[in-house]
């Protein structure tokens, strides 16, 4: 019943006032500790940067894994209520429902009053790609694109490794999913951050195909078109470089009946419908649904564990 009642106090967090402050947001000191550690990994060759690589993600996981660890064991039999709240904010500090959202519809609103420049800046918080020249449809393609593939990365990957592994297994999955945003495939140094970039595929594999599953679901709830989601699914999901990435996205596209595209890259979906803002909007509404979704799933399964131990 612990595991339930912090899943349930980090989602009223995190609805409730987003993100953590910065200077005690786990996320931002894992980001800090792995900037350190990444100095002595680079100026090497490929097979010492791969090496190195590895043991940066081995090292920064368990830094910030065994401390969570031991302080949650330690409280738990302490005090009870110490412990869940501790262990709901940490939860927290693994997704982010309310920071995504804000951030997508800071772009929206931009685009909405054709404030090209800022949206271009805005969307930086969401991709890593060149924003400087995009145009306002291939603005709203970017922003769809994060959403539906931050969904996964954001808030249903991160609960899955909670059911598994509890609040450690959350944070682990946090801490490989930033080195490998930081470092993975990091231009010249790109067997520095090789290793992370692979486990990463790993731990995402299922919780990229559930989340895929779940839009197809959530088209439904939201009046979208289902088959479409499921058809562009299955079809254009192999297109982008990562295996894991265009689950979401190819459904998202499919569901929305637009274009996704990332120039010399790839192309997911069929164009029925104009990219626009309100596209941004309508994905919104599709995350809100998987988000309700999956929610549901993980407090079931909870209740159902908590009913066959007792």
């Amino acid at each position: 019943m612990d595991i339930l009642i912090i899943l349930s106090l980090a989602l009223v967090i995190d609805l409730a006032l987003g993100e953590l402050p910065r200077p005690i947001h786990p996320v931002v000191w894992m980001g800090k500790v792995i900037a350190f550690l990444e100095r002595g990994g680079t100026n090497h060759r490929p097979a010492v940067q791969f090496i190195y690589g590895a043991g940066l993600t081995l090292v920064a996981t368990g830094l910030f894994v065994a401390p969570v660890y031991f302080i949650l064991f330690y409280l738990k039999s302490l005090n009870f209520v110490a412990y869940v709240v501790i262990g709901g904010v940490l939860l927290k500090s693994t997704f982010s429902l309310k920071g995504l959202r804000q951030a997508a519809l800071k772009v929206r609103g931009f685009l909405m009053n054709q404030e090209l420049n800022e949206a271009r800046f805005a969307l930086r918080s969401l991709v890593s790609r060149d924003t400087k020249n995009l145009p306002p449809p291939l603005l709203a393609s970017a922003a769809v694109e994060s959403v539906a593939e931050s969904t996964c990365d954001s808030f249903v990957a991160p609960l899955f490794y909670f059911l598994l592994l509890g609040v450690p297994g959350a944070i682990a999955y946090r801490v490989v999913n930033t080195v490998d945003t930081m470092i993975g495939y990091h231009g010249q140094w790109e067997y520095l951050g090789k290793f992370a970039a692979r486990l990463d595929d790993v731990i995402n594999f299922l919780p990229a195909r559930f989340t895929a599953l779940m839009i197809v679901i959530a088209s439904w709830l939201c009046r979208k078109d289902v088959p479409g989601a499921w058809r562009v699914m299955l079809r254009d999901h192999s297109k982008t470089q990562s295996p894991n990435a265009g689950w979401a996205m190819s459904a998202a596209a499919g569901s929305l009946g637009v274009q996704l595209e990332k120039v010399g890259h790839y192309k997911l979906g069929d164009n029925h419908y104009p990219l626009s803002p309100e596209t941004i909007g309508a994905s919104l509404q599709v995350m809100a649904a998987v988000a309700l979704i999956w929610s549901l799933i993980c407090i079931s399964v909870e209740v159902i564990r908590f009913v066959i131990t007792t």
